[in-house]
């Protein structure tokens, strides 16, 4: 049976904020322009591929559980091995905004995403029953 994108999420977990001003971002301030926009681009923390260009992605907030990092067909299989609840994420709503990144496997509902070069991850999240929404986690990811 397909888990729902909701069993990824923890209970009761808030809508995506709205893109705040960067002086609200505590901690990701050099990270956020005025508009909510990535300031820096966006890379893979194990080679240093270009995932996103600058101004690519706005900033949410969102509680969402990755599984912990590892490779592609490991992060695929799903389960086991623990995971991290993150909840800053750069928001991207067109896939082809993308500079490089790869996608697992469904895992019921939901593909995520890792470095198209080096498999690292996963970096990002997404849920098939929206098709314009990825988030990739602040926190597993390098910025230039």
């Amino acid at each position: 049976m397909a888990a729902a994108c909701a069993e990824m999420e923890p209970a009761a977990a808030p809508p995506p904020s709205p893109p705040p001003a960067a002086a609200a971002v505590p901690g990701s301030a050099e990270l956020v322009c005025a508009q909510g926009r990535n300031l820096k681009a966006v890379l893979c923390q194990r080679c240093g591929s270009r995932v996103l260009l600058p101004g690519a992605a706005t900033f949410a907030r969102r509680e969402l559980l990755l599984p912990a990092m590892r490779k592609k067909a490991a992060a695929a299989a799903g389960g086991g091995g623990g995971g991290d609840l993150l909840r800053e994420h750069w928001l991207v709503r067109d896939m082809f905004s993308f500079e490089n990144v790869g996608f697992t496997r469904d895992v019921g509902n939901v593909k995520f995403l890792v470095c198209a070069d080096c498999e690292a991850g996963p970096i990002g999240w997404h849920c098939l029953d929206d098709k314009d929404s990825f988030y990739v986690a602040l926190e597993r990811v390098a910025h230039e």
